[in-house]
């Protein structure tokens, strides 16, 4: 799998679906949500990346539950999130005494 999941494009995908399992248009929504159309369709195709009052209007305006479409999206993004690769802590080596004094002196 050689390309990111960028979150926006999970989020807009999600909205996507539900909006048209409930057979609604863009138009319909956006008004009801209080967004342009134009904004929406982005948001959508995860071009924009929107803010989380502009996410709860648009989940409002679609009858769901914010928590539910982050939820479900956070699976979404489990699947496809590589595991981390640990980073090595270094280990701090104190400085030899001369070298002490001499900072300490400047």
């Amino acid at each position: 799998m050689g390309e990111t999941v960028v979150l926006r494009s999970l989020l807009g995908d999600a909205l996507r679906e539900t909006r048209l399992q409930q057979h609604r248009t863009l138009r319909e929504v956006s008004s009801a949500a209080r967004v342009s159309l134009g904004y929406l369709s982005e948001v959508e195709r995860g071009q924009k990346e929107a803010s989380s009052e502009l996410l709860a209007s648009i989940c409002r305006a679609l009858g769901v539950r914010l928590s539910d479409v982050l939820r479900d999206v956070s699976e979404e993004l489990a699947v496809h999130e590589p595991h981390p690769v640990p980073v090595p802590v270094l280990e701090v080596v104190p400085a030899p005494a001369s070298v002490s004094a001499v900072l300490s002196a400047a």
